[in-house]
């Protein structure tokens, strides 16, 4: 499976003009997953310090230097064990500098004023910055994207043609098998920990796979996604065992109806909260409202939840090429429940849909 190529320099270049619209003069970047998305480095310890006026530097210790030439070979390398520390140093002397205040510690705060004590710097916080460009997804992290919903996929059908998703096992069993198939077919691991949820087990929105055995007649949920160069995707699929009841396929029927118009109500410029209540009005037209317990979707990236979100406490709009989930579900606490999810691409036209499989009832 062939890695993305990601244009890390235009990101930086991206957050520099952002910089510079605020009258920045630098931003220290310290979350690691913010960090892989300007750089592409993926070790344990890094930050970066992007200059308004070019000239950017990275900082790692001495276990990454290797690493540090390879995965960022065009950013000046400063190799210390005080990454931070360091790079807030050479950063001493700027007028105002930009710091990631949703990530740094209180104590961490405390040590970044220590090292710049008695220069004329100010530190201005940036909260989310990095994560507000990361929202929008440049082609390459569509294609990583991509890749990764057709690892889940094939997973998914593999296992179910294979006769793996049969009455008798546990959801344990199940659970761990799905996940060693992602493996096998390229996934770096599983986006989140594998939901597998059978019987009453399914109205629970994120059960935890256990030792409940699959039975004939009983709805199985299933909630799991891959990450592939970093990338997660993210799907649920609900079938029925044996023979579906007519109230499991009218409650089937009737979250099928409303992710139908979640996914439809997807489109530039929409507003999370009004995507949210499309999808939510047919549930609650059907006098389902109580038992849709959580938000339509989320946006899904470098974080299998991250901008934007889409509920009723949401705020903001959708723009082209935010990638995001839609996932109605109606949860009946003793009986049963059905979760429809997929993720798919915002774009000027109709949203591309990453999750190829079938949303038609399956009885298997």
């Amino acid at each position: 499976m062939t890695a993305a190529r990601m244009d890390h320099a235009g990101r930086r270049d991206r957050l520099r003009a952002a910089a510079g619209e605020q009258g920045l003069d630098a931003v220290l970047v310290t979350n690691l997953l913010n960090v892989r998305y300007l750089t592409g480095f993926t070790g344990s310890n890094g930050a970066l310090l992007v200059r308004t006026g070019g000239a950017d530097l990275f900082g790692t210790d001495g276990r990454y230097t290797t690493q540090a030439g390879t995965q960022v070979p065009d950013v000046e390398l400063l190799v210390d064990r005080g990454t931070v520390g360091a790079l807030t140093a050479a950063a001493a002397g700027v007028g105002r500098l930009g710091f990631e205040s949703h990530d740094v510690t209180v104590d961490g705060l405390r040590a970044l004023e220590r090292v710049l004590e008695g220069s004329a710097t100010e530190l201005v916080g940036v909260r989310r910055a990095v994560e507000g460009l990361r929202a929008v997804k440049d082609d390459d992290e569509v294609d990583a994207l991509r890749r990764a919903c057709t690892v889940a996929d094939q997973a998914l059908a593999e296992l179910a043609a294979e006769g793996a998703l049969r009455p008798g096992r546990t959801e344990l069993a199940v659970g761990r098998e799905l996940d060693a198939r992602m493996l096998s077919l390229g996934a770096e691991s599983p986006s989140f920990e594998t939901i597998v949820a059978t019987g009453a087990n399914s109205a629970i929105p994120h059960h935890r796979p256990d030792t409940t055995e699959l039975r004939d007649g009983d709805f199985l949920k299933l909630d799991f996604g891959a990450t592939v160069d970093g990338y997660h995707s993210d799907m649920t699929r609900t079938l029925v065992l044996g023979h579906a009841a007519d109230w499991q396929r009218e409650v089937y029927a009737l979250v099928q109806a409303s992710q139908a118009a979640g996914r439809d109500a997807l489109a530039v410029g929409a507003e999370v909260t009004a995507i949210d209540a499309a999808s939510r009005d047919v549930i609650v037209a059907a006098g389902h409202g109580e038992h849709f317990t959580h938000g339509l979707g989320h946006g899904v990236g470098l974080e299998i939840h991250e901008a934007p979100g889409i509920s009723a406490l949401g705020a903001g709009r959708l723009a082209a090429g935010m990638a995001v989930t839609v996932e109605p579900g109606v949860y009946l606490p003793g009986h049963g429940g059905v979760r429809i999810e997929d993720t798919l691409v915002v774009t000027t036209d109709e949203p591309e849909l990453l999750t190829l499989t079938s949303k038609e009832l399956l009885v298997l």
